[in-house]
């Protein structure tokens, strides 16, 4: 997943809302939104090649969703990151407990930022700090750095959810997700890739032959604890795939 907007409002009617795009490269097998067989309190989208996930909710009210960290430097990891997601989603472990963990473990996955939340609390962590955050009421945004790092399409996507927080709609936050348009050059961030490679990555939506959004995702959690998710998927070239809706 690799780009994510928010808003956590404890005590309202909706308390989450998220739009999030999963970027990937189109030849990494992978499984749409649904209900886990081998896991049926899990429902999320699933990575087949490690088995973990970039975005999901449980049955008893949990919600984690994963981004990776831009950086072409760092060393190879032992683990998939994607189980990050997947075990807590498939855990009981208060956030406090499951992210001490996570912490003492970082060194084994490549860099990343993890969400996790309940229906009372939503906690973010970086893996290139050493503390957890315990998030505040706000619209947050994550990419391939830190949280809320304003980068181009994160404040565009940041701003566009910002607009449509009155009423959120599933369609409303699916098109914060389609937007194809790059960033000018004078803008881009540099994390190592190249001036081409910033390029591709800095709009909202990717499309490419060989990477790209591989899944755009609506979440609206209400305060009786129901969430309603909509995952679109999309295959080179950002060839849509299919649409799947979950009402938990």
């Amino acid at each position: 997943m690799c780009l994510i907007v928010f808003a956590w409002r404890p005590g309202h009617a909706q308390p989450l809302i998220v739009a999030a795009n999963r970027d990937e490269f189109y030849a990494r097998p992978s499984l749409p939104l649904a209900q886990w067989p081998d896991a049926p309190e899990v429902y999320a989208g699933r990575d087949q090649e490690a088995g973990g996930t970039w975005l999901g909710v449980n049955a008893d009210g949990r919600f984690a969703a994963l981004t990776n960290i831009r950086d072409p430097h760092q060393p190879p990891a032992r683990k998939s990151r994607g189980e990050l997601v997947a075990r807590f989603l498939n855990g009981s472990l208060p956030i406090d407990e499951y992210l001490a963990d996570v912490n003492g473990r970082s060194i084994e996955y490549a860099g990343f930022n993890l969400l996790v939340g309940t229906r009372d609390e939503l906690w973010h962590y970086n893996a290139n700090h050493t503390e957890p955050t315990r998030l505040a009421a706000g619209v947050y945004g994550l990419s391939n750095a830190g949280l809320d790092t304003p980068w181009p399409k994160l404040l565009k996507a940041k701003a566009a959810l910002g607009a449509v927080l009155d009423d959120p709609q599933p369609e409303a936050l699916l098109d914060i997700l389609s937007d194809p348009q790059t960033a000018p050059f004078a803008d881009l961030p540099d994390t190592g890739v190249g001036l081409a490679t910033e390029s591709l990555l800095s709009s909202v939506f990717i499309a490419s032959p060989s990477y790209g959004t591989r899944a755009s995702t609506a979440l609206i959690v209400s305060a009786d604890g129901t969430r309603l998710m909509v995952e679109r998927s999309f295959g080179p070239h950002g060839g849509r795939l299919g649409e799947v809706e979950l009402n938990l």
